[in-house]
C-alpha cells in the first residue's frame, strides 16, 4: 500500500484542482492520499468524491499556520471537524492575516525593483480562500522577475527576507490543542527542513508530546537530508511520536516533490485512523 499524506491543491497554493490531484494520485500509483490545504477545508469534499470514483482514498487533511517564537511552523491535521467553532474561527483569523499582508509584501518589492501589481497576485489565487507567499511568487514568476517559485523564495519571499511581512499565525502549542479539540491528529509538517532545528529543539518536541499529546512528526520529506531524517526517526521512537513521509506535492508549483516521492508506512496510517475513531467515541461521550 502507497500512502502520501501531506499534498496541495489549487483551492490554496496548489495547481491541480481537488479531484485533478486525486486523478494524478491514481495514475501514480498511490492508494492513499490526504489532502491538507493550507488554512481551509474546502476542497475536502471534491477530493473524496473523485477518491470514490478512482478508488484512492482520501484522508480528510489540513495544513495549520503556525508559529513559535516569531518562526513559522506548519501543522498538519488529520480528521479534524471542520464544523468545530473554535478551529473555524482560528482558520478565518489565519485567512485574514494572509490576505493582509499582501500590500506589505508587494510595496517592499516594489521598493526592490520587482515590482507586481495585487490585481496580478489575485489571478494566480484563483478561487481559492487561502491567500499566500506562493501566489505572489507565481505573480514574480509571470512579471519575468524570477524563474520558479524556488528563486522568489530564495531571493525576496523567505522568512526574514527582503520582502518578508509577518502575519498573523497561531502558537504551535494552541495549535496542537485546537486540533486535538476538534477531534484530530496533529503532525508537525517538515519540523527540521530549511534550518528549522534551531526553532523546534528535540527538547520543544519533547514536551509537545508529553504535555500536549503531540501525535507525530512528517520524517521523510524532501527538505529533510537523510542524516535529518535519521536523526528524526529515532527522535520519534524515543518519544513515542509516529514518523510520517509524504511529497508535500503543489503541482506545477514546486519542483522536486512528485506525488509519492516520500511514504508512510501502513501501520502508521492505521494508527491515525484509530486514533480518530477514539477522538471521536471520546467527544461523544463526553458531549462535545
Amino acid at each position: 500500500m502507497r500512502i502520501d499524506l501531506h499534498t496541495h491543491s489549487s483551492i490554496s497554493d496548489g495547481t491541480d484542482t481537488p479531484a485533478e490531484l486525486v486523478e494524478h494520485a491514481a495514475r501514480a500509483g498511490l492508494d492513499v492520499v490526504a489532502l491538507s490545504d493550507h488554512d481551509t477545508f474546502d476542497g475536502l469534499d471534491d477530493a473524496v468524491a473523485a477518491g470514490e470514483r478512482l478508488g484512492v482514498e482520501v484522508v480528510r487533511g489540513l495544513e495549520l499556520s503556525c508559529a513559535r517564537q516569531g518562526d513559522s511552523v506548519h501543522l498538519l491535521a488529520y480528521g479534524a471537524d471542520p464544523t468545530s467553532p473554535a478551529l473555524a474561527e482560528e482558520l478565518a483569523r489565519v485567512r485574514d492575516g494572509r490576505q493582509g499582508r499582501v500590500a506589505g509584501v508587494l510595496a517592499k518589492l516594489a521598493a526592490l525593483g520587482v515590482p507586481v501589481s495585487e490585481e496580478a497576485v489575485m489571478r494566480q489565487v484563483g478561487d481559492s480562500p487561502s491567500v499566500g507567499r506562493p501566489h505572489i511568487a507565481d505573480a514574480l514568476i509571470e512579471a519575468g522577475h524570477v524563474k520558479d517559485r524556488t528563486e522568489a523564495f530564495d531571493r525576496y519571499l523567505f522568512d526574514g527576507g527582503p520582502a518578508h511581512v509577518a502575519r498573523y499565525a497561531l502558537d504551535l502549542v494552541d495549535g496542537v490543542d485546537l486540533v486535538h479539540a476538534a477531534g484530530g491528529v496533529a503532525v508537525i509538517a517538515h519540523p527540521w527542513g530549511r534550518g528549522r532545528e534551531k526553532t523546534l529543539p528535540p527538547e520543544l518536541l519533547a514536551a509537545l508530546a508529553a504535555e500536549h499529546g503531540l501525535d507525530g512528526i512528517e520524517v521523510d520529506h524532501q527538505d529533510h537530508d537523510r542524516d535529518t531524517r535519521r536523526r528524526l526517526r529515532k527522535l520519534t521512537s524515543r518519544l513515542g511520536l509516529l514518523a510520517t513521509g509524504s511529497s508535500d506535492y503543489h503541482g506545477t508549483g514546486k519542483t522536486d516533490h512528485d506525488l509519492g516521492c516520500n511514504t508512510t508506512d501502513p501501520d502508521v496510517l492505521a494508527e491515525i485512523q484509530a486514533r480518530l475513531v477514539r477522538n471521536q467515541l471520546s467527544q461523544r461521550a463526553t458531549g462535545v
